[in-house]
C-alpha cells in the first residue's frame, strides 16, 4: 500500500474490531506500514487471518464476538500476553440487517408484498443497535481500562447516515447516530486521562454489506446508485485509500493532539450539499 504521508506508530499496539471487512483491514495494513503492532479482531476469524498473513510479524489475528464480553476480554488477554497493554483502539465492527431494512424509500399503504415500516422486525432492529452500538461500547469498556493511566486514542466509524437519516434502513441510521453521540461523550469523559476519541465518517465506499443495494447481479449501477452519485458533489464513490489520509491524521498524537470529540466526513462532499 502507498501511503499519503508516514507516521511513526512505533509505540502503538492497536486492537481493530471488525477487522476482516474491507474498511478496516486496509486500516490495519497502513497502520502496521507505520510501525504499529495491530490486532485483527472479527467474528470470522479465517478473514481476519487472511488479511494479518498479508501484513505479516506485525499483525495478530483474533476470533472476537464484539457482542460477547467474555470474547472480547480474552482477545484482550491474548494481545496483553503478547505485546503487552493496548494504547489505541478502533471500533470498526457494525453493520445493517435485511430483517431492519425496507423496500421502498416511502410508505405505500396501497402497495401489496412490498416490506414497508411496519413489517420491519423487533430482532433486526435490536442486532442492528447491538452490532453497532453495544459493540462499540463493550469493546471500549474492555480495552480502555489499559490506557487510562497511560492515555491513548479511540477511533469510532460512524456514517453519513448520523448526519442525516438514509431512506429504507432506519436502524442502522439510528444506530450510526448513536456512534457519532457516543463518540462525543466518550472524548469528555476520557480527556482528564489523555484519552483522545474521535470518528470517521465514511461516505459511500462500496463495500461487500452494501454491494447489492448499489449495483445489479450483473454489475449495472441501481437507481439509489443514481441518487447518491447525484447527491455527491465529486460525483464518484470513495475508494478506501480516501480514508486513510484521515486515519493517519487521527493516529498522530503530534498531528492531532488537541483534537478530540470530532467526527470527520470523508464524503466527497456529500454531508455539504443541499441538493439545491
Amino acid at each position: 500500500m502507498k501511503l499519503p504521508f508516514n507516521v511513526d506508530l512505533r509505540n502503538k499496539i492497536i486492537a481493530i474490531t471488525g477487522a476482516g471487512g474491507i474498511i478496516c483491514s486496509e486500516f490495519a495494513k497502513a497502520l502496521s506500514q507505520c510501525g504499529a503492532k495491530v490486532a485483527l479482531l472479527d467474528i470470522n476469524y479465517n478473514a481476519a487471518k487472511k488479511y494479518a498473513d498479508e501484513i505479516g510479524e506485525n499483525a495478530l489475528a483474533i476470533e472476537c464476538n464484539c457482542l460477547d464480553k467474555a470474547s472480547i476480554e480474552n482477545a484482550h488477554s491474548i494481545i496483553n500476553d503478547k505485546w503487552g497493554k493496548v494504547n489505541f483502539l478502533i471500533n470498526g465492527a457494525g453493520g445493517n440487517n435485511p430483517k431492519a431494512t425496507c423496500d421502498n424509500e416511502y410508505m405505500t399503504p396501497d402497495l401489496e408484498g412490498v416490506k414497508d415500516f411496519f413489517a420491519l422486525e423487533e430482532s433486526g432492529l435490536k442486532f442492528v443497535f447491538d452490532l453497532n452500538i453495544t459493540s462499540a461500547f463493550l469493546v471500549t469498556q474492555v480495552f480502555a481500562k489499559d490506557m487510562v493511566k497511560t492515555g491513548g486514542n479511540i477511533i469510532n466509524i460512524s456514517s453519513m447516515n448520523a448526519y442525516t437519516p438514509l431512506t429504507k434502513i432506519p436502524a442502522y441510521s439510528a444506530a450510526k447516530a448513536g456512534i457519532s453521540n457516543f463518540t462525543q461523550w466518550l472524548s469528555v469523559h476520557f480527556a482528564p486521562c489523555n484519552i483522545r476519541c474521535n470518528a470517521i465518517a465514511p461516505g459511500f465506499f462500496v463495500t461487500n454489506q452494501n454491494r447489492g443495494l448499489l449495483f445489479t447481479e450483473d454489475g449495472q449501477p441501481t437507481a439509489r446508485t443514481g441518487k447518491i452519485l447525484a447527491a455527491t458533489p465529486m460525483n464518484k464513490f470513495g475508494e478506501i485509500s480516501d480514508l486513510i489520509g484521515c486515519l493517519l491524521w487521527l493516529s498522530s498524537d503530534e498531528a492531532s493532539g488537541f483534537v478530540t470529540g470530532s467526527v470527520i466526513p470523508v464524503d466527497g462532499g456529500f454531508s455539504a450539499y443541499s441538493g439545491v
